[in-house]
């Protein structure tokens, strides 16, 4: 499976085993994003959320 960079239009190559809410990260340049949804292998993909530490505070 597939998708397109939503930043710089290079391939993400995902693996077959991927699963919605898993994180993917362009090779290119960098971004990461967050899978959304599969349907028969098109796959949606949105932009990761930044969770900072807490520090458990």
């Amino acid at each position: 499976m597939e998708t397109k960079c939503k930043i710089c239009g290079e391939k993400i190559s995902l693996p077959e085993d991927s699963m919605a809410g898993e994180l993917v990260e362009c090779g290119s340049c960098g971004m990461s994003y967050e899978i959304a949804s599969i349907n028969a292998d098109v796959v949606s993909i949105k932009p990761a959320e930044n969770v900072g530490e807490d520090w458990g505070e």
